[in-house]
Formats: C-alpha cells, structure tokens, sequence
C-alpha cells in the first residue's frame, strides 16, 4: 500500500479532452507521486511526476503489466466519424478499455474511474450509448475495490479537433435551459468539472464500493 502522499495514478486517453485536464490536475496534486499515462502518442508535457508510455493498444500483452498503481482512470472515447467505423469505435469505446481495465485488476489496482455517458444502456438501440452501457457492466464484475462512473453529459471545452456538431448542440441547450427548467440535468458540462469531479470522487472514502454519477452529480462533486 503507498503513502497518501505518495499514490501512482495511471490515466487512459490522456491526449483527450478529459484526460488532458486529469494529468495536469493530478501532477499538480501533492497526494499523488507519479502519474502514469498510456496513449498511441505523446501528451507534450515534461513533468519530474509523469511517466508517459505510448502503446499499441492491440497489443496490450507487451505493456498490460505496467497498469499497475492505485487508482485508473479511463476516458477514452471516439465517433464514428473519426473512427472511419462502428468496428473501430468499438475498438476504442469498449475494447481497449475494458482490457487495460482488466490488466489493472490483475495487478490489484485498488480503484476503477470511468468516463461513459448520460443515457448509457447495453440494451439501448442506439450504437454509441449500447457500448458504453457494455462497458459499464462488464468493468462492474472487475475485483476493483472501488468502482465509479461518471455519467457525463454533452462533454463542452477546447478540442484538438472542434466538432461543429457539439458546438451547436451546447449553444442551443444552453439556450433551451433559459425556457425549459426539467433539461437542467442534462446541461452541457465542461471536460475540466468532470476531471475535478473524479479526482474528488477518488479521494472520498465515503463513497460505496460500485456507484454511478449522473451529469447533474458531477457538478456538485467537482465542488
């Protein structure tokens, strides 16, 4: 067991717009000595805490022993558009996930914290919210000590690549919020809060073992 000053985070997708905001927050953490991060390139960031390992994430039996540590997070996510597939968003929304998810309970990682999305459901007709309702169960059976999901809404912030898509939709929900009062749960939510809110969540011991956070739960967790 490390020092509470002293834990390892590992983080998952740490080029995206979430993962960018945890490793600059959890480097600038006192209560965590080294931050691991596992991507297909690099970050750009030079820090005495960070150790950055590019992978394949195919090939994840040449680097799944070095997932190890005390809390994973993982925020990897894809479209379709920019996958080219439903077979490659697959790849990334779920495969990849659910198997560095995996190595880290092998090598007794203490706590599991995953981004997925309002409305996930592995029975849902829709391709996107099926997957990570798949995901969201399959991680549930994992032997983590802890388990916490993060539910989040339209994700808004700056994006290496902006997606006119998103951009519209949060100008548009922001408006409707003004006139419509029950949407509120579903306002757009900023990457930075949702990354707040998990580092928050995996320094509380109150919490249970497996819990789900909805968007409108982030945003007080992140308080």
């Amino acid at each position: 067991m490390t020092e509470s000053n002293s834990k390892t985070a590992i983080v998952l997708g740490a080029t995206g717009l979430i993962g960018r905001h945890l490793v600059n927050k959890l480097l600038d953490d006192s209560r965590y000595g080294t931050v691991k991060t596992f991507s297909r390139r690099s970050a750009g960031i030079n820090h005495p805490k960070l150790e950055e390992n590019i992978v394949d994430f195919s090939l994840i039996e040449q680097w799944g022993d070095k997932v190890s540590g005390d809390e994973l997070y993982t925020a990897l996510g894809t479209t379709i558009k920019k996958a080219g597939s439903k077979e490659k968003q697959y790849l990334v929304d779920y495969t990849f996930q659910y198997e560095t998810a995996h190595a880290a309970a092998v090598n007794q990682v203490e706590k599991l914290l995953l981004v997925s999305s309002a409305g996930a459901n592995r029975y849902s007709f829709n391709f996107y919210l099926r997957i990570k309702g798949l995901l969201e169960s399959a991680v549930s059976e994992m032997p983590f000590k802890r388990i916490i999901i993060f539910q989040p809404s339209l994700l808004i912030g700056e994006r290496e690549t902006p997606r006119f898509t998103e951009n519209m939709a949060g100008i548009i929900m922001n408006a409707l919020l003004k006139y419509i009062p029950g949407i509120k749960k579903l306002r757009p939510i900023k990457a930075e809060t949702v990354a707040e809110a998990m580092i928050n969540a995996a320094n509380d011991s109150t919490f249970e073992r497996l819990l789900i956070f909805k968007s409108d739960q982030i945003f007080r967790i992140a308080e």
